[in-house]
């Protein structure tokens, strides 16, 4: 049985942590190098880093930053925002980013998944998808930081990216997202049970106990959180070990 990851994500909007609640009312949440070191002694799997603001002011994510993170971590870590061409993809990998995530541009280009899995390798090309529920018991794809509406089905959206080479999906339940409310286990467990490749939970951890089931009635293969560990509520650390605690495998 493979180990279940835990990936704490650091939302960056000029140059420092931010977190809200449904991708409003940004607050600050802290320094990143100083956020991902204290991840990584906590053991953490990976960390995610998202330029939350790059796409809707069309530039490309924080270069620098990543450039320095690479510096001071030995933990994988993923970055997404304002990807939108091969080259900005390789531009990250040369910086020492180890993953990368397509959301908006991905949507509005679908082929950028085929790009960069064919030259980079679905190892490093994560799609990201932000999904809303609605009446039909349905979810559907949000762009641009949660704030368009796009209409397009969430789960056939994700079968196609995973046909066109990507490695892994990112999703993130707007519904939940920063509410402290427990993982949209519904969602999550539809994607995991259709889709042949490994799905990350994202939005709404609350604590220890929702990801003992976010994994075993979600079915996740790894489950991301900001908040919880931005604000010092719960450890990484004793996430893991309460999963440990359950039955799940990870590693300690």
């Amino acid at each position: 049985m493979l180990c279940k990851r835990i990936i704490p994500c650091m939302d960056i909007d000029g140059g420092r942590v931010v977190k809200g609640i449904k991708f409003q009312n940004l607050r600050d949440a802290g320094d990143p190098i100083q956020q991902a070191l204290k991840y990584q002694d906590q053991g953490a799997d990976e960390l995610v880093l998202l330029d939350i603001s790059a796409t809707n002011e069309g530039r490309e994510a924080m270069l620098p930053l990543v450039e320095r993170i690479s510096d001071n971590l030995m933990m994988p870590f993923m970055v997404g925002g304002g990807i939108n061409s091969l080259r900005r993809v390789e531009r990250l990998l040369e910086r020492g980013a180890d993953k990368v995530s397509v959301n908006t541009a991905a949507v509005w280009n679908p082929s950028l998944i085929d790009e960069i899995a064919r030259v980079c390798g679905s190892q490093c090309c994560v799609l990201a998808i932000d999904a809303r529920g609605n009446a039909n018991g349905r979810w559907k794809v949000l762009t641009n930081g949660g704030r368009k509406a796009t209409g397009i089905d969430a789960l056939q959206w994700a079968r196609e990216g995973a046909m066109r080479g990507a490695g892994e999906i990112l999703l993130t339940s707007w519904d939940k997202d920063g509410t402290r409310s427990g993982f949209d286990i519904e969602l999550i467990r539809a994607f995991s049970k259709t889709l042949q490749i490994p799905v990350i939970a994202s939005g709404g951890a609350a604590g220890p106990d929702c990801f003992v089931k976010v994994f075993k009635e979600g079915h996740a293969d790894a489950a991301l959180a900001a908040s919880i560990f931005h604000d010092g509520i719960f450890t990484v650390k004793a996430v893991k070990q309460e999963l440990k605690n359950n039955g799940i495998e990870v590693r300690l």
